[in-house]
């Protein structure tokens, strides 16, 4: 670890985007942790980072995009986002948003990777956003923090909330308005005829676009459109049916297999409700 202690600056939500890069950017320690607040509807600019960053929002949702993939974080989840990637953000409701940059020197995956930030990380970041009078009087402390929390970033547990996304402007189009509506019952061939393609050509193409199936997709989409939705308050009925799913079992089933829960028991261990609830008091 590089000698001296992260410094901690809280920015106040008006300020400048660009103010905070060159901080950032600018800085030479191992590790910076930052908290800012975002108001709901809040939109940043494409930029990127020099150090790796853990974008954790630790109440309301946000979704941040690159030309990779769409991602979206809950509450109690977090983007490890790559040194040097291209990306953008995009508040659905007020966030509080704790982020730490590391050095790329010490984590730099390949790839974005959302992930479910964990007692002990959240516990170790807060800890590091403390003042600087208790950060004066504990810097050994501070240092040792430091050294655990990158240790636990990278082995914090990986949630399939990423939505590949094609480059294909035409296809995207389609994608994006999928999002604003999704259908769970969507049809490949309505798709490829909109597109002029065979089924053939369009189901290869997609796969080569996304990595994934046009099923696949279409029920990861689905879910991933839900989110917002759910912790906001709306019940699993409405959603599910306003999906296209025939029932809620339905929906609750492929919930539970992307997620690992089912919609009630995700949406109270992750804090969604209860943040965006707080978020909007």
């Amino acid at each position: 670890m590089r000698d001296g202690s992260s410094p901690v600056v809280e920015f106040p939500g008006d300020h400048e985007q660009d103010l905070m890069l060159d901080f950032i950017d600018g800085n030479n320690e191992s590790l910076v942790a930052l908290r800012r607040v975002y108001q709901d509807g809040f939109k940043s600019s494409v930029h990127s980072h020099k150090k790796t960053q853990l974008w954790f929002a630790r109440s309301g949702v946000v979704i941040v995009s690159s030309g990779d993939g769409r991602w979206m974080l809950p509450p109690g989840h977090g983007l490890i986002i790559p040194a040097g990637l291209l990306h953008s953000s995009e508040v659905v409701s007020q966030v509080e948003m704790h982020s730490v940059y590391v050095h790329s020197d010490f984590i730099n995956p390949a790839r974005p990777r959302v992930v479910e930030v964990t007692v002990l990380a959240e516990n170790l970041i807060a800890e590091l956003l403390q003042d600087e009078d208790a950060i004066r009087k504990g810097e050994r402390r501070r240092a040792l923090v430091m050294e655990l929390l990158m240790d636990e970033i990278s082995h914090l547990p990986e949630k399939p909330l990423g939505l590949p996304f094609p480059s294909h402007p035409s296809i995207a189009a389609l994608c994006r308005q999928f999002l604003r509506a999704p259908k769970a019952n969507a049809s490949i061939d309505d798709w490829a005829q909109t597109l002029g393609m065979s089924r053939r050509t369009f189901t290869r193409m997609f796969r080569i676009e996304t990595g994934v199936s046009f099923v696949t997709w279409r029920q990861q989409a689905c879910i991933f459109a839900s989110l917002p939705r759910l912790a906001s308050g709306e019940t699993v009925t409405n959603v599910a049916l306003d999906a296209g799913y025939e029932n809620v079992s339905a929906f609750t089933t492929m919930f539970r297999r992307m997620l690992g829960s089912s919609p009630s028991a995700y949406l109270k261990s992750s804090g969604m409700r209860d943040a965006l609830s707080a978020a909007a008091s």
